[in-house]
């Protein structure tokens, strides 16, 4: 049996859009003469679709698409996830579901058995977890499907689990091996952080080679909101070895076949920083477009954060729909403005200068009667921020260009940013990539092209705030700063472990109080774009009135 493994970039609510692409890809097989097509968790809906689980507008939508997509199908087999009516009155209304169909009949189903609640996670909400699985003949064979964490239960897995996950009872992926399947199907909604792909394989190879079987995996790519995909759907022969892989954020289709074990290897990001702004021009551009955008404007100063933007954006929605825009004060260096003019030379975008000097000016005077010689403190610096918040924000409603903020994760951590300032916008794109990535993320832009001017990379961080500003007054170096910020924030490190690992007291202390006391802030940044095992917002939630331990 010919078994095409189908990824494809739903839109959470847009059923008509997600099943006509999946009639796409269906015919696609069909012309291949494929038996069997499979497509990703929950994609008759998109994913995630939270609290749109509640109206029963939305999941009778869900399941009128699927029955006509059914219907309308011959001459092949859809394996898909769909959202299911639970018709028990006891427990949560719905199931995360699968189906197999063939020429108008469903022939088999199946519920997710281990609904998680880990990160950004949320399905113990609505999902009733399934407490029973089988598996079923196709066309000679036993398939055993299985449900994303239906088979992310293996011991070994849990012990650099960084989600504090513990290994379940019941084992799905055992049952259906007593029951002596001859093909494990997984289909997933499995969200990408960085270095997550590899540990992936190594599960799935492991899991082949252990019950020698062949293990089928399809994933959902693309970006919803915060949540990206990065598909790489896979199949791994009965020995465990990778024999098939489709490309990493991108819409694709492979093949594997059952009686060779044999498939075919599309090309994947070769290291963690191509896999990862390939995850953020994805992003973008599915964020912009998903939200009724065409087109973005971004904040130019002449640093790193906003080129990388410009970058990102351009790579995601095409030259000619990013507008930059170029906001001097009297603290703003020649240099900067030569080094943004060349960028955006070089990128072939539109430049807009709207000096703040005299709009600053003005603020001052009519603030003095309250206080006075503030131009140069932090009252003044957080002035400056918001005139160019509010100018940007102008162009955005004006024009109906999307704003994105530049902030990265190192200042979104500690707050070295400017409520309703540099932190307004619409999509935070950098807000998951610490400071140190920033600089390797451009340096791989410039491989391959010299986009970024060499002097944006070589020059010191500065907010051009005040005269001579530079970060390292106000932070500790970057390199420092963001290991310590990983081990507090992704690790879940207290700030003994840290210190014992090596760095100095005093900046591991101040280094997390700055972290606890800007929550206030990170509650109301744009939505990010998660890129790691643990970014603020979606994957972590924190009181903001408490007391820190």
């Amino acid at each position: 049996m010919k078994i095409a493994l189908a990824q494809i970039n739903p839109t959470i609510g847009d059923f008509r859009h997600n099943t006509e692409r999946m009639m796409e890809f269906i015919e696609k097989a069909k012309r291949l003469s494929y038996d069997l097509i499979v497509f990703s968790e929950l994609v008759i809906s998109g994913y995630p679709p939270q609290g749109l689980l509640e109206r029963r507008g939305f999941v009778s939508r869900n399941l009128s698409h699927l029955y006509a997509l059914v219907e309308s199908v011959t001459g092949i087999g859809v394996i898909c996830g769909f959202v299911d009516e639970n018709p028990d009155p006891e427990g949560y209304p719905l199931y995360d579901s699968a189906v197999l169909f063939d020429t108008g009949k469903i022939l088999h189903r199946v519920h997710k058995i281990l609904v998680p609640d880990h990160d950004m996670y949320d399905e113990t909400r609505c999902f009733e977890p399934c407490t029973q699985c089988s598996s079923f003949l196709y066309k000679g064979l036993k398939i055993g499907l299985t449900i994303c964490d239906d088979i992310w239960n293996d011991r070994s897995i849990f012990s650099r689990d960084i989600f504090l996950r513990r290994p379940c009872r019941f084992d799905p992926l055992a049952g259906m091996m007593k029951e002596k399947a001859d093909l494990i199907i997984k289909i997933a909604a499995s969200p990408y952080y960085a270095r997550k792909r590899e540990i992936r394989w190594d599960m799935l190879g492991r899991i082949a080679k252990k019950h020698k079987v062949p293990v089928l995996y399809v994933n959902q790519v693309g970006g919803n909101d915060s949540v990206l995909f990065d598909g790489v759907s896979t199949a791994f022969d009965s020995t465990g070895r990778m024999v098939s892989s489709a490309c990493d954020f991108e819409e694709d289709m492979v093949v594997f076949d059952t009686d060779t074990e044999k498939g075919e290897l599309h090309p994947v990001s070769g290291t963690e920083a191509e896999s990862m702004l390939k995850a953020l021009i994805t992003g973008t551009r599915d964020y912009v477009r998903k939200c009724g955008f065409t087109k973005a404007v971004v904040g130019l100063s002449g640093g790193i954060d906003s080129a990388l933007t410009v970058c990102i954006a351009v790579g995601a929605l095409g030259k000619e729909n990013v507008m930059v825009v170029f906001m001097p004060s009297e603290y703003t260096s020649t240099e900067n403005f030569e080094d943004t003019k060349e960028l955006s030379g070089n990128l072939g975008i539109q430049l807009v200068r709207v000096p703040i000097s005299g709009m600053f000016k003005e603020f001052l005077r009519e603030l003095s009667p309250l206080f006075k010689d503030v131009a140069t403190e932090v009252t003044g610096q957080n002035i400056q921020a918001r005139i160019r918040g509010t100018i940007l924000m102008a162009i955005s409603n004006k024009l109906g260009c999307l704003l994105l903020s530049t902030g990265n994760k190192s200042e979104l951590a500690v707050g070295y940013c400017t409520l309703y300032g540099d932190m307004s916008g619409g999509l935070a794109v950098l807000s998951d990539v610490p400071k140190t990535m920033v600089y390797e993320l451009a340096r791989l832009i410039n491989k391959k092209e010299e986009l970024i001017p060499k002097r944006i990379l070589q020059k010191p961080p500065s907010a051009e705030l005040k005269p001579d500003q530079v970060d390292q007054d106000d932070l500790p170096p970057y390199d420092i700063l963001d290991r310590i910020l990983k081990a507090y924030v992704e690790d879940n490190m207290e700030a003994e472990e840290i210190i014992a690992d090596g760095f100095v007291p005093a900046i591991v202390k101040e280094t997390i109080c700055r972290v606890d006391r800007n929550e206030y802030k990170r509650y109301q940044a744009p939505p990010g774009l998660t890129v790691s095992t643990k970014s603020f917002g979606y994957g972590r939630r924190y009181p903001i009135a408490c007391a820190h331990m």
